[in-house]
């Protein structure tokens, strides 16, 4: 009989990552491009440098994505068979990380933002028709945001027929959203808060709670957190 114990600490790496500005030729690559090109042709144009891994096909992810975009911060970092929806809609914050074969869907009237220094896992999803994440979010592998719902009224049409109504979620600062975990339409996760592995978040998340499961109920604050009365509540009632 043996003890296995491979646990050990070490230093975070992207939260940590000093700003350093992109160069003044990728900046000027995104107006060429944009000018050259225009919205629509640098569109089809993406999906030559969509699914490589070498430097060129990230750099021109990077030029695309700004030429686009409403916004578009510093040391983005966009990897392999990352796609969207509607780029026009996005702003998108410094030194913010997306995993491969991630997929932001926006649309045309809709408003899509990620802050600084937020950290998208691979294949994630996002209905992004009205998305806020705030900056320092870490947002796990496959985990998904679901914005919109058909009404299924009325009952004798097609629920896929009925009308889309929008809720815009809300990701607030230094949350952390578990391994495909899903956020459902009108949900704001709180500041700090802890979405575990797999949950599904139908209601708000108080600022600084640990929610988890299926659906997500309360399971502690985090250390050192002193919530407030209504939070307790609010906390005690949640998931009920």
């Amino acid at each position: 009989m043996f003890e296995l114990d491979g646990t050990r600490t070490v230093k975070a790496v992207h939260g940590l990552k000093d700003f350093q500005p992109d160069p003044n030729f990728e900046i000027g690559l995104a107006e060429y491009l944009l000018d050259r090109y225009g919205q629509k042709a640098l569109l089809e144009l993406y999906s030559r440098f969509a699914i490589g891994d070498g430097d060129v096909d990230g750099l021109m992810r990077r030029a695309i994505w700004r030429a686009v975009a409403q916004r578009f911060g510093h040391g983005v970092r966009i990897e392999s068979g990352a796609g969207f929806k509607h780029l026009e809609t996005f702003e998108i914050g410094d030194r913010v990380f997306i995993g491969s074969q991630s997929y932001i869907q926006g649309r045309f009237d809709g408003k899509c933002v990620i802050g600084n220094n937020v950290w998208i896992g691979p294949q994630s999803y996002f209905d992004a028709r009205d998305l806020t994440i705030e900056e320092n979010v870490g947002w796990g592998p496959g985990a998904k945001v679901l914005g919109s719902t058909h009404t299924g009224l009325p009952i004798d049409v097609p629920i896929i027929q009925t009308d889309l109504e929008i809720k815009s979620v809300k990701i607030e600062a230094g949350a952390d959203i578990g391994m495909n975990a899903v956020i459902l339409p009108g949900v704001t996760v709180g500041k700090g808060s802890i979405v575990g592995a797999g949950a599904v978040v139908t209601k708000n998340v108080p600022p600084f709670a640990i929610v988890a499961g299926v659906p997500a109920r309360f399971l502690r604050w985090r250390d050192a957190y002193e919530p407030s009365e209504n939070l307790k509540n609010y906390a005690n009632s949640y998931g009920a």
